[in-house]
């Protein structure tokens, strides 16, 4: 396409094309600028936010960041449009979709039906103009529900990862960390573990414990060992107890190859882990982790700032109907979300562009030990999250996992959330908490070190 530019205070900035308008427009961050492609200065960024507003959303789709002739991803985004679902909005610019997506008019009903006509580029480009508070309220309107033992994503509900690694994934110290999560209530999206040893031999171990654990006390719940996909695929051919098949996926063909899969792998793989029929509630089947940096970090972004390649990989996920996905938004490191501040708007930005795409969206809410950021920047992203509608988030052990090295979420934070924003696990979940005794009339959980408490202020009492 042409150049296009914008006229800001007397000044005219041009951008060579579609991909360098919406690199200009991004808020700041480390991975664009390590990239080469980010604003120059602050009134370049406003300025292509000025041009971006703009531009017909029917611009994205004639003009495809990285060449359909060239990447599957982006032949997946073009053959899947559909058409009849954007067309409500095909007359809209960015900034209008912008103010369509704001307005009253844009209700759960009418953002779901809208979901399949969009594209990634388009909601990355609409984010791009939007402040926080924004990309919380119009995400908080999108509901995504997903099942497979139990219901994920329903309104009032946030769900957690139940995440127990271990650094020699010594059966009894994980058993041990899914014990405590449970104990605080956490799990019902999924109890996953990143394996230390990535063979099919430990894979299979570390299901048969964790399915076992599962059935042994009737957890509607589902497991997962996250080994690489084809490793998966082995492990069902072998009898491996396989609820969820895990993949990181990215927004280039190019980015996949680096983690070692393409569209087909992941076809084969959901074909095989549906065909176990272990569902109950539901046969969503697949668990994909993304994270903005991903693409560049393998230097398969192709010019395209990181945040919208990273949209690009939701259209990978929304294909394969999965059960779960989230963004690790501050896994990769300072390179890319240098300090706090970038870390919690990539985060919402995640989220809305997920969420507004239809896919089931949730959040490792962490930093590494070498990012700008502290355990206060990630209570304020959690709490933005919940009250935007994040599908789940991932809890750890005192918020430090001690076998990949960088800190998340503690299970104690899933209670700060539950009672100061009311929300409350899956259903099936929540009532065998109930069935368990593991928590009160108003179903707030029974914490384990509360119950010293209690017996303390009885005996002082008499």
């Amino acid at each position: 396409m042409a150049q296009i530019s914008a006229t800001l205070a007397g000044k005219t900035f041009r951008f060579l094309d579609l991909k360098h308008v919406l690199a200009c427009a991004s808020p700041r961050r480390s991975g664009d600028e390590l990239a080469g492609i980010a604003a120059r200065s602050d009134a370049e960024r406003v300025a292509a936010r000025i041009a971006l507003a703009d531009l017909p959303l029917r611009t994205f789709l004639e003009d495809a960041l990285i060449p359909y002739e060239s990447d599957e991803v982006t032949r997946l985004i073009i053959d899947t449009h559909d058409r009849a679902a954007f067309a409500p909005v095909a007359h809209f610019t960015v900034g209008g979709l912008r103010d369509f997506l704001l307005s009253y008019e844009a209700d759960t009903d009418r953002l779901h039906a809208l979901a399949p006509g969009l594209t990634p580029e388009m909601v990355a480009g609409v984010s791009k103009l939007m402040r926080n508070q924004d990309l919380i309220s119009v995400a908080r309107k999108c509901t995504v529900v997903t099942a497979f033992r139990n219901t994920i994503g329903l309104p009032g509900r946030l769900s957690t990862r139940l995440q127990p690694n271990h650094p020699t994934d010594d059966l009894r110290g994980i058993a041990a960390s899914t014990l405590d999560g449970l104990l605080y209530g956490t799990g019902d999206a999924v109890i996953g573990v990143n394996p230390a040893t990535d063979s099919v031999p430990n894979g299979l171990a570390l299901l048969d414990m964790l399915d076992g654990l599962r059935a042994r006390y009737d957890i509607p719940t589902q497991t997962c060992v996250l080994t690489h996909v084809t490793n998966a695929i082995e492990l069902i051919n072998r009898g491996g107890a396989v609820d969820l098949v895990f993949q990181s996926i990215a927004g280039s063909q190019a980015a996949n190859a680096g983690f070692g899969v393409d569209l087909a792998i992941l076809a084969e793989a959901q074909a095989a882990a549906l065909a176990l029929g272990r569902g109950t509630a539901g046969q969503n089947v697949m668990y994909f982790e993304t994270g903005q940096g991903a693409a560049l970090s393998a230097e398969a972004n192709f010019g395209v700032d990181q945040q919208t390649i990273e949209a690009r990989a939701y259209a990978v996920a929304r294909h394969f109907q999965p059960l779960l996905v989230n963004t690790v938004v501050g896994f990769i490191g300072p390179e890319y979300l240098y300090d706090g501040k970038q870390i919690i708007r990539a985060g919402l930005e995640d989220h809305f562009c997920g969420k507004l795409l239809g896919v089931p969206m949730g959040c490792d809410v962490c930093y590494t030990n070498h990012a700008e950021a502290d355990q206060d920047d990630m209570d304020n992203l959690m709490t933005l999250l919940t009250v935007a509608g994040v599908t789940f988030v991932i809890t750890v052990p005192g918020a430090d996992d001690v076998m990949l090295n960088y800190q998340s979420l503690s299970y104690h934070d899933l209670l700060y959330l539950r009672s100061n924003f009311a929300t409350r696990p899956a259903p099936e979940f929540e009532a065998w908490l109930a069935r368990m005794d593991m928590t009160d009339r108003n179903g707030r959980v029974n914490i384990p070190e509360q119950h010293l408490l209690r017996r303390m202020i009885g005996h002082d009492a008499a």
